[in-house]
């Protein structure tokens, strides 16, 4: 899979703002792929300029048209392109360390109280404000002039959009992400791990998701699952497999490929030395469809 952030980051033909991992880009590009895969370790914003994208995640589908912007979280999409138009896009790549002392700052600063709340859904629809809109026009300035930004300056807009979203109340989700994040010293690798099991990244790649050393990430899962993550991801994209062929009209590559399996033939073999029949003996000795049976 595609790492967004490093593929932004290191493409010449793109306008780019970098300050340390803070990544602020604005780029045309021409659909070329329908489906792309993609992943990335940090927590993005993107603003439709002109065209129209959907981001595909774990809990929903968010299409995106010129004018709206979405926050999609750290992990695993699949972006749908279309052919119609040429696409426009703002990108705000926030790292941790400095969206965490942000939030922390501001919520000492204004005193603000309230509990963490559950975790919200791994991508977002931003309702403009302030804050926001003047992260994008000062980003966008400066992609423009000689000289970047220092580096408070952009500590300085990024202070005015969390403070804007903490206490506008027209973001309550994005808010409580926000708070979660000031909450927390790294990402958990119990949650990363829920929501992106089915994606096909290799365990250096989620170690990297869950802003971990290899060997660390190995450690601390571990003591979560009980079970090596060779093991667990095996399991888990079988469960979903066959939930997936019981439940969806997928054919079985189809599903293979929803499940995180990279090839047909390796995911019919461990399918079957799981669940004692192939795919589609599975499918075919199952239950009817609910939707069938409900009919």
């Amino acid at each position: 899979m595609l790492n967004l952030y490093d593929a932004v980051r290191n493409n010449p033909s793109y306008s780019k703002l970098e300050i340390g991992e803070f990544l602020f880009a604005e780029y045309t590009c021409g659909a070329n792929i329908k489906m792309l895969p993609n992943w990335t370790e940090k927590d993005y914003f993107v603003h439709v300029v002109t065209g129209t994208k959907t981001w595909h995640t774990c809990d929903g589908e968010w299409k995106a048209s010129p004018g709206e912007t979405l926050f999609i979280k750290k992990g695993a999409t699949v972006v749908e392109q279309f052919f119609d138009s040429e696409v426009c896009l703002l990108m705000v790549f926030i790292p941790d360390a400095l969206m965490r002392s942000t939030v922390r700052e501001v919520i000492e600063a204004l005193s603000l109280v309230g509990a963490v709340s559950p975790p919200p859904a791994t991508a977002l629809r931003v309702q403009h404000d302030v804050g926001l809109d003047a992260l994008f026009q000062s980003m966008r300035t400066y992609l423009v002039g000689v000289e970047k930004p220092p580096e408070p300056l952009v500590r300085l807009k990024l202070k005015e959009l969390v403070m804007s979203v903490l206490t506008s109340g027209s973001n309550t989700a994005l808010a409580a992400y926000f708070r979660r994040v000031g909450a927390t010293e790294a990402p958990s690798v119990t949650e990363i791990m829920e929501i992106n099991f089915r994606y096909n990244l290799s365990l250096e790649e989620y170690a990297k998701l869950c802003h971990r050393s290899l060997s660390s990430f190995k450690r601390e899962f571990q003591a979560a699952f009980q079970e090596s993550p060779g093991k667990w991801l095996l399991m888990k994209r079988l469960d979903l497999a066959a939930t997936l062929l019981r439940n969806s009209t997928l054919n079985v590559t189809e599903v293979a490929f929803e499940s995180g399996f990279e090839h047909v033939s390796h995911f019919s073999r461990v399918f079957k030395d799981r669940f004692g029949v192939s795919p589609i003996a599975y499918r075919a000795d199952g239950p009817v469809m609910a939707d069938v049976a409900e009919s």
